[in-house]
């Protein structure tokens, strides 16, 4: 491994991470460093252009330039075809239907998927949409949207079938299960005798982008069901978001 190349990398990761310019001394401390190696790794980042010393404080702080290769970097980034090898590997573990929605105004729009292998299947087109309160996916995406959002959501709150819930309060207790423990459910709120459980991703930035689910008729997705595939479910989420650059902390909403 290429050592001096990795304690510059992780100079640049504790500059981005500090709210404020740093010096040699405290960055060498942070990271376990001489102060000479600290200075000579900084010299060769600013002269690559990575960062900047202040001439007054002496201090070192990240340039655009860090933000312009990121920047180029997301917009190539392709949420479907990096996202499908995950519903694939969800699908085969699961033997259900996977799917993968994203924000689209008041609903979560259906962009990929992957069908279950069973006879007895749900079935959703591409290019549909649900709305956000009502579906799995829909409600793991509104649970981290800001509250202005959300309350605009729920101000219009119109029944898809005999389970869906058209309470803003029980919805709000929902959404706040679904940020403590990773999951949102459907009990057969969209359409009947279908339920779904799914988790949110998150993008670069910490916000909330789009969601995987799984989803079944209520006879094999039972509540138990959704209980012991909500890890497989978690995960890959997780592995979605970790690819599109998600660090873990989500922004605030």
């Amino acid at each position: 491994m290429e050592t001096t190349l990795l304690k510059g990398l992780q100079l640049l990761e504790a500059l981005v991470n500090s709210d404020e310019p740093r010096g040699i001394t405290d960055l060498a401390a942070e990271l376990g460093l001489t102060k000479s190696n600290v200075h000579r790794l900084m010299q060769t980042l600013a002269h690559a252009g990575f960062v900047r010393q202040q001439p007054d404080t002496e201090r070192y702080t990240c340039t655009a330039k860090l933000w312009k290769l990121g920047s180029i970097v997301a917009d190539r980034i392709d949420l479907v075809p990096l996202a499908r090898p995950f519903l694939k590997a969800l699908a085969r573990t699961t033997r259900e239907t996977v799917f993968l929605t994203i924000r689209e105004g008041a609903d979560a729009l259906y962009v990929s998927k992957e069908d279950s292998p069973q006879p007895v299947r749900t079935f959703a087109e591409l290019g549909g949409r649900a709305p956000l309160y009502a579906v799995a996916t829909g409600k793991a995406m509104l649970a981290h949207l800001p509250d202005a959002d959300v309350a605009g959501v729920l101000a219009n709150l119109e029944r898809s079938s005999t389970n869906t819930i058209t309470d803003p309060v029980t919805l709000r207790a929902q959404l706040r299960r679904v940020r403590k423990t990773g999951f949102a459910v459907n009990r057969g709120e969209w359409r009947d005798g279908v339920c779904s459980i799914a988790s949110p991703i998150f993008d670069a930035a910490g916000r909330v982008c789009a969601a995987i689910g799984v989803s079944a008729p209520t006879s094999r997705l039972t509540a138990d069901a959704m209980t012991g595939l909500s890890p497989a479910v978690i995960q890959a989420a997780a592995d979605i978001s970790r690819a599109l650059g998600f660090d873990g902390m989500a922004a605030q909403a």
